[in-house]
């Protein structure tokens, strides 16, 4: 056995298992879909349970693609509740393996530093890896796979790919297991970390698979791909010198605030402006909040259908470092404006507020009134107390009164869904 040896364990269909778990239904002969039916036909599957998967239906499918032939349970989306379950396994994990040593990667997945527990325990990987997944579903019902590998990059793609072609759902690689089974394995989107995008940049020079990239000039890589294409190399290897331990000391350091949203609807572009700047107002409340200032901010809007190119950009805020709601909300529309493309209908918004610090810079002349921005600056700092306090509908400018503003229903939910 290798000196280090991590898992990465996943629960599995997460959303849908918990919903069954909560009917007291099993999710591999249950037909249930997570999703909100309010929001239309269109509406998105958060998940679907093993037993649809099994039918050929896709996981992140909408409602209206689910062949009129299949029954099943709706269950509207309960993210309180699957922040509680996922807390509590999370509790699981820490009755037998120590806080720094495990890294939460997602509601669903977590990273593990197995090799000091391997003796601890006198258990193989596998046999380490069975009594963690038999404690989750005692305890919860719902079902763990598993990835075991030598490095963090490996026993994320062993549990991708590995794990599911194999009956006990628990996948191992180690870079000889890696050379032989995923170099050549496609579509090499089914890599950790290789999107359609970067795909069809490697395309081009004809890498369709991990082993075609260790076949490319380095050169090359580093041209197209910069310090990300050593990276790219790496796990082409099968190389991963990050460990659970960088991660947890690393700080970044720049840092940034940001939210997007999909509209429920087709917007035009007045009606969207008015989403948009709400959406500055609520990451203002929480810049404010955290004693944080922005000079940069940056939009994206995406158009309906899926089928156009998003727009937007960027601009420095003059003056430096703000967290004035006028200040930021003007130079907000004014790339709105600027970018946004006129009678197209839009459905995704997203502001991003950059190189944030927490000492104001702002860069003072003679026409400037200072006493008005520290009125405003104290009259936002009011706000966000109230809002913390009895919640953020207690706030509200007056835009998120009209029909269009998604304000005041999103500022009730939990991560864009119902808590």
């Amino acid at each position: 056995m290798a000196d280090k040896i991590y898992m990465c364990i996943d629960l599995k269909s997460y959303y849908a298992s918990a919903e069954c778990s909560m009917l007291g239904l099993d999710p591999f002969t249950t037909n249930l879909v997570v999703a909100d039916p309010s929001r239309g036909p269109g509406a998105i599957c958060l998940a679907i349970t093993p037993a649809m998967k099994a039918l050929g239906i896709k996981n992140r499918c909408r409602l209206n693609e689910i062949p009129g032939n299949v029954e099943y349970i709706t269950a509207i989306p309960r993210m309180n509740m699957y922040m509680r379950i996922s807390a509590h396994i999370y509790g699981i994990y820490l009755k037998y393996i120590a806080s720094e040593d495990i890294h939460v990667y997602s509601i669903d997945e977590v990273f593990i530093y197995a090799t000091p527990y391997l003796k601890l325990y006198n258990m193989s990987a596998k046999e380490f890896a069975i009594m963690l997944m038999d404690k989750v579903f005692e305890e919860t019902k719902i079902t763990a796979t598993a990835g075991i590998g030598t490095n963090m990059f490996l026993a994320k793609v062993a549990l991708d790919i590995t794990a599911k072609h194999v009956p006990d759902h628990i996948g191992f690689l180690d870079e000889e297991e890696f050379r032989k089974t995923i170099q050549h394995h496609e579509p090499i989107t089914d890599i950790w970390g290789i999107g359609p995008g970067i795909a069809n940049r490697l395309a081009r020079y004809g890498a369709r698979n991990l082993y075609d990239v260790t076949q490319m000039p380095y050169e090359l890589i580093r041209k197209n791909f910069g310090i990300n294409g050593d990276y790219l190399l790496d796990h082409a290897n099968g190389i991963e010198p990050c460990t659970i331990a960088d991660i947890q000391s690393y700080e970044s350091k720049s840092k940034s605030l940001s939210t997007s949203q999909v509209l429920f609807r087709d917007y035009t572009r007045p009606e969207a402006l008015t989403v948009l700047k709400e959406m500055v107002d609520n990451l203002v409340t929480e810049m404010i909040a955290q004693g944080l200032y922005t000079d940069h901010v940056s939009i994206y809007v995406g158009y309906s259908g899926w089928t156009l190119p998003g727009t937007g950009g960027g601009r420095k805020i003059e003056g430096g470092h703000t967290d004035s709601y006028k200040r930021i909300v003007d130079v907000v529309e004014s790339l709105y404006q600027k970018t946004t493309r006129y009678y197209e209908p839009i459905r995704r918004l997203g502001v991003c507020f950059g190189n944030l610090t927490y000492e104001c810079c702002r860069t003072l002349s003679l026409f400037d009134d200072f006493e008005k921005e520290e009125r405003e600056h104290n009259i936002l700092v009011a706000v966000s107390q109230i809002k913390e306090r009895f919640g953020k509908n207690a706030v509200l400018r007056g835009y998120s009164y009209q029909d269009e503003a998604t304000a005041r229903v999103r500022n009730t939910l939990v991560g864009g869904h119902n808590g």
